[in-house]
């Protein structure tokens, strides 16, 4: 068994992720996303699936992107 990285459950069905970064171990998909998933600059939630990236910020949709100032970004064309 292994200890999660975020909730310190000691889980017999833990696993590991190796990011560039380093990654973590990790009960579940939960505390992963709160651990490597990026989060938006302007709502603050977690980004988990493809967002928008604009000058190196990240942003769950283009609607946030657009709040923030961020001009010519679409969801979808």
């Amino acid at each position: 068994m292994a200890t999660c990285d975020v909730c310190g459950n000691d889980y017999d069905k833990s696993f590991t992720i190796k990011t560039h970064d380093g990654g973590g171990t990790f009960d579940s998909f939960e505390c992963a996303i709160h651990a490597l998933a990026p989060t938006c600059a302007h709502c603050q939630c977690r980004i988990i699936g493809h967002g928008a990236e604009h000058d190196g910020t990240f942003y769950c949709c283009a609607r946030c992107a657009k709040q923030s100032g961020v001009v010519g970004i679409d969801d979808r064309i």
